[in-house]
């Protein structure tokens, strides 16, 4: 009896269960701290907070004070108390033999079996619970009546006599299993919505495997086509050294051939004119004055020198040049074949697209932003508001690559955008509408834009150098800083369904299709 004194002592008046983290209001009244939050969060709309208890008002919400002492008694009181057999309830009127009960009458304090249940249906209709023998926590703690009724005002299960008092009066109560199959339902929406959030979230995870898997799979071709590309460009490379090596080798054998054919001209001609001074020095030493007068003497002929190395053959520098220039030409044009992007070279500026204020190069290849306005003559396509030009040709398929040079002075865009671009008005600008791409430097930091939306790009720049790189079909559109090491700037996403056009947006500055 004393146990169960004390567990009266220890309940929570709003839960009815041992205390849980005690906590005490200014009033000395003491609740579960997650029991008398949840009741001073409803009670923050009307700006009033009072006690459940003793109803004391409060002008501001409460500080909850843990009581540690009241703390201890209840972790003593829970670590001593026996555990209830829950799974062994039966029932209180079969007294001979224990039958397991199949209901708990919340309004009887009793156990029920099937047939002792079927009895006590015919005659009342209480409200029953599965088989329990807390049934003391049914209870209303003031009344010690059943819990018949349930006040959302409080957040509170109440009897009869609650519902009577002063404290409830006014209060929309609900019976208690009205309000229950309420909770209940509210459990099922939320279960629902957490089981549809988990659904969603699993389909993420699924989303993002299945990208991975993709990319792993994109790079697995892509490293096997480089692997291929440069095993192959290894191949050609040594073909071609082993033809240039050959072809010098070949030149230096042929030299080395002549000069000793010359050598060995020389050599007898070295003999022949030994053989003479032996003669000459014999006849000059014979003392009979008729034997040297009969010897005839040497023409003028045997004492010129015939140049014979005037016609030596040199190494042939050009042929070598030649053979090797046309032999990198054969493999960069076979890596062309397996990625293929456009040369700078075909990538010219149209002048009847330049804006007045932009002064274009003999070459086509250069933008400049002028103070003098130009006298180009009047077309339906040249750009009026800013300074801005098109490229005479344009892309609709196929990866393309091409570079830039931007000065870093002021402002100038380098982008793509449809020809269909509006060629007046403050929307016409490059990057300021739904048909344009482009990326900004503007006093050495870079930005990116499409459709008048600005997102920066950090850190700031120190390179002038810009690659561009789109593949049309896949609807990607990159900018490279080609410093080192080389470093992604941006990447547009977009379904492209016109020609794209290279574009320039320039004041007091200059930007350079690169060759």
């Amino acid at each position: 009896m004393a146990s169960v004194s004390l567990r009266d002592e220890l309940n929570c008046s709003i839960c009815l269960e041992v205390y849980t983290d005690p906590v005490m209001l200014p009033c000395s009244h003491h609740y579960c701290r997650l029991c008398i939050g949840h009741v001073l969060d409803t009670q923050e709309t009307s700006g009033i907070y009072s006690c459940p208890e003793c109803r004391t008002e409060f002008r501001r919400r409460p500080f909850l004070q843990r009581n540690a002492k009241l703390s201890n008694i209840v972790e003593c009181f829970l670590s001593e108390r026996p555990v209830p057999d829950v799974a062994g309830v039966f029932c209180t009127y079969c007294i001979d033999s224990a039958v397991p009960a199949v209901k708990t009458c919340l309004q009887c304090e009793t156990s029920l079996c099937e047939e002792h249940l079927t009895a006590h249906n015919r005659s009342v209709h209480h409200v029953l619970i599965e088989p329990s023998t807390l049934v003391i926590s049914q209870k209303c703690p003031f009344h010690h009546e059943t819990f018949k009724y349930y006040c959302p005002v409080e957040s509170a299960c109440i009897c009869a006599s609650c519902y009577e008092s002063e404290a409830h009066r006014g209060h929309q109560v609900e019976l208690l299993t009205k309000a229950c199959d309420k909770k209940k339902q509210r459990l099922r929406n939320d279960l629902q919505k957490l089981i549809s959030l988990k659904e969603a979230e699993a389909r993420q995870v699924q989303s993002l495997q299945d990208h991975w898997l993709k990319i792993h799979g994109k790079a697995a071709v892509a490293t096997e086509k480089v692997g291929a590309l440069f095993m192959d460009l290894r191949e050609k490379l040594g073909i071609l050294e082993r033809e240039v090596l050959n072809e010098i080798t070949r030149q230096e054998e042929q030299v080395s051939l002549q000069i000793s054919g010359l050598i060995q001209q020389l050599e007898l001609k070295k003999e022949a004119l030994s053989r003479k001074m032996y003669h000459l020095e014999e006849i000059c030493s014979i003392a009979d004055p008729v034997t040297i007068l009969q010897e005839s003497e040497l023409n003028n002929s045997d004492f010129i020198h015939d140049d014979d190395l005037r016609g030596l053959q040199d190494l042939d520098e050009g042929l070598i040049a030649v053979t090797l220039h046309k032999g990198l030409a054969d493999i960069i044009c076979g890596v062309k074949q397996g990625f293929y992007v456009q040369e700078a070279e075909d990538i010219f500026l149209d002048t009847n697209t330049a804006a007045d204020y932009v002064f274009v190069s003999g070459d086509l290849k250069t933008a400049t932003w002028s103070q003098v306005k130009r006298k180009y003559r009047n077309v339906p396509h040249r750009f009026e508001t800013f300074c801005q030009i098109l490229s005479t040709g344009s892309f609709s398929s196929g990866q393309h690559y091409w570079e830039v040079e931007m000065s870093r002075s002021e402002m100038c865009d380098v982008g793509v955008t449809y020809p269909s671009i509006e060629r007046e008005g403050e929307h016409s600008g490059i990057g300021d509408n739904e048909k344009s791409w482009s990326l900004r430097m503007f006093e050495g930091k870079f930005s990116a834009l499409h459709n008048a939306v600005e997102t920066s790009i950090l850190p700031e720049s120190s390179c002038q150098r810009i690659g561009i790189y789109l593949d049309y079909e896949a609807g990607r559109l990159s900018f490279y800083e080609l410093c080192d090491p080389i470093r992604h700037l941006h990447t547009f996403t977009a379904s492209f369904t016109e020609p794209l056009h290279v574009a320039f947006f320039l004041y007091e500055a200059w930007i350079k299709i690169r060759s």
